[in-house]
């Protein structure tokens, strides 16, 4: 009994010195399911961003649409961006066509809920007009981004679930 005892403070005792804990801030991998509305044209360039309280661009976190010649029609995006980029923070896939469906994951940082930050969709198709802010999350809560976001644009909506 006295041995599990002394072990029992040996390990608090190294946990408070040395400082181990779990950290919450690692990013946690949201999958997304993005469903397409009935529009004619092209298929849509779709750029997945993490914004601050003050809609500053911190991270863009995906990218649909593979042809960077196209890029700069997403303006408020490419404004942070820029030309200079040569490579973008993001996954990038093909663009997403009308009625279509998509399936990707993103990493949020966990430590950045209920702080301010939100998820922006925005979406572009060619020679048609752009949704800067087709969709936005609010990131409240993890249960703020679950279940099915309507957008105002090209997207229909947006299901968010988590992973284990």
């Amino acid at each position: 009994m006295k041995n599990k005892l002394f072990f029992y403070f040996l390990g608090i005792c190294l946990i408070t010195l040395f400082g181990f804990k779990v950290s919450n801030d690692e990013p946690k991998v949201y999958k997304y399911m993005i469903q397409m509305s009935n529009y004619t044209g092209e298929g849509a360039y779709v750029i997945v961003s993490l914004l601050d309280k003050e809609n500053t661009y911190i991270e863009t976190l995906y990218v649909q649409g593979d042809d960077d010649e196209w890029y700069s029609e997403i303006t408020d995006w490419w404004q942070f961006q820029g030309k200079v980029r040569k490579d973008i923070d993001a996954v990038t896939g093909a663009t997403v066509g009308a009625g279509q469906r998509a399936v990707n994951s993103i990493k949020i940082p966990s430590d950045l809920f209920g702080k301010g930050y939100k998820v922006r969709f925005e979406t572009a198709v060619e020679d048609k007009a752009y949704f800067k802010d087709d969709i936005e999350i609010e990131l409240t809560s993890v249960a703020n981004i679950k279940g099915k976001i309507e957008g105002k644009g090209y997207i229909r909506y947006v299901r968010m679930i988590p992973q284990l």
